[in-house]
């Protein structure tokens, strides 16, 4: 019997039709959608005089250009706007279910895909969004889609696409103290760079993955495409059970029962054969941080930026063009550079257990003056839950600005940008130039990392101010 991946058992199980020598007919379980990339999808099935397919399979919330205040308010950008009250007139007019603004269950997309219960083991689910990647924690095949396949989805619930390659990174041992999931995957795109998992999907093994939390395992997952994959998925086990029981959309009863049954089931055979696998070891990371302008420009927070030795014409060229724009010299020191903002947030660091971290280490301290700090919630359920724990009031002692649910500084969509020039350490996935704001610099890293930048106003590694 012929041994297969977790990845091949759902990509076989969902394929419709097979074209030869060409893409597969793929049929997609749940599609979500946000502001941004549908309206013009919908528009071109009015055009052509279709409707959607499938209503019930489709899930939207407008996240990515939203205010974070002032959210009970006429939005006063006219795009973010229109985006926005298109959204809400297609989801009306097709019979989709919206998390609008200011309802129990708004939020990012995907964070409260995850939290509803709405993802799930052995699915497949996409999105006009490169980081529903983040789903994979699940066992799903997840993974973003442009505006032209949105409109193939609506119309059909299929999708016409190419199997990827299969890759297996297996990060094993204990990590150390301070050392977190965005730590890891952060570590691995430094070690295989922002492109070395390119044309492939990425399966996560080994014990250090298994010990993660399920919202951890979404940070993981999460950032898969910053290292060119297609997506990035873990075998489902007992945590993610735990997790998804009793939530809104997961099967109840009998049916949990029949579900789990089938979840276990989704396991990359003994044997089975991967088109390239990598292998760390835990006790190798610490904590990291980015200091150029794709997140594979990653090093140890106590570590020094890379020198240009073995650099050579358009590699050697970029990378100091890279640098430049960061205002950082080849060889130098990161830690104890100074820093304008701190971000908490994000589909990769939004999540309530982000949030606790953040308030456990902060409490009792207080920002530097020369730091402004955002903290933002993923969605409503989280920011409901950072008041009930009193967390946000441990933030705002601390000096840190709780906003309201949105995308907010991870991109420069909306009103929360970082000016011209300053300097940002952020718990968001990409640190392409401009990506917070024109001229802004961001460094990548965990909640922890940005609660320690926080406190002393500089870079710094979380164990050493948070000695206790």
């Amino acid at each position: 019997m012929e041994k297969t991946t977790l990845f091949d058992k759902i990509w076989d199980a969902h394929v419709v039709k097979s074209v030869p020598a060409g893409p597969d007919v793929f049929f997609i379980d749940k599609h979500f959608i946000h502001e941004v990339t549908s309206p013009v999808a919908f528009l071109n099935l009015e055009k052509r005089g279709i409707g959607v397919k499938n209503p019930s399979r489709t899930v939207a919330t407008p996240d990515h250009n939203v205010p974070t205040v002032d959210q009970d308010k006429t939005i006063k950008d006219k795009l973010s706007r229109m985006q926005v009250e298109r959204l809400r007139e297609n989801c009306a007019k097709h019979g989709i279910e919206l998390h609008d603004l200011g309802s129990a269950h708004h939020g990012i997309v995907h964070v409260i895909g995850p939290e509803l219960g709405i993802t799930q083991p052995g699915m497949t689910i996409v999105c006009g969004d490169s980081h529903t990647s983040t789903h994979g924690a699940f066992g799903a095949i997840a993974f973003g889609i442009g505006t032209s396949e949105v409109e193939m989805v609506l119309a059909t619930q299929c999708i016409m696409q190419s199997k990827a390659k299969k890759m297996k990174i297996s990060i094993d041992g204990v990590a150390g103290k301070g050392v977190t999931s965005k730590d890891l995957i952060l570590y691995v795109i430094a070690q295989i760079s922002a492109a070395g998992a390119t044309g492939y999907f990425v399966e996560y093994a080994g014990s250090a993955i298994r010990s993660l939390s399920m919202e951890a395992r979404m940070t993981v997952c999460n950032m898969s495409i910053e290292m060119g994959a297609r997506g990035g998925l873990i075998a489902p086990d007992e945590t993610t059970f735990e997790y998804l029981k009793g939530k809104d959309y997961a099967p109840k009863g009998e049916d949990w029962d029949k579900a789990v049954a089938y979840w276990k089931t989704l396991k990359t055979d003994e044997g089975a054969v991967f088109d390239k696998e990598y292998h760390f070891d835990a006790a190798d990371i610490e904590p990291m941080i980015t200091y150029g302008t794709n997140p594979g420009m990653g090093i140890k927070v106590k570590g020094n930026i890379p020198t240009t030795e073995g650099m050579e014409g358009s590699n050697k060229t970029s990378y100091l063009k890279s640098l430049a724009y960061m205002g950082f010299e080849p060889g130098e020191a990161i830690k104890g550079k100074k820093v304008d903002f701190v971000f908490v947030g994000s589909c990769t660091n939004g999540r309530i257990e982000d949030i606790r971290s953040v308030a456990e280490y902060v409490k009792g301290h207080k920002k530097a003056d020369n730091i402004t700090a955002w903290i933002v919630p993923g969605s409503r359920e989280v920011e409901k839950m950072a008041h009930e724990e009193g967390l946000v009031k441990i933030l705002e002692e601390a000096g840190f600005e709780l906003r309201q649910p949105g995308c907010s500084a991870c991109l420069a969509m909306n009103d929360d940008k970082i000016p011209s020039g300053k300097y940002a350490v952020s718990t968001s996935n990409r640190n392409f130039e401009g990506r917070q704001g024109p001229g802004a610099r961001t460094m990548l890293a965990s909640p922890l990392t940005v609660a320690a930048v926080a406190i002393a106003g500089v870079i710094c590694d979380p164990r050493e101010v948070f000695q206790n």
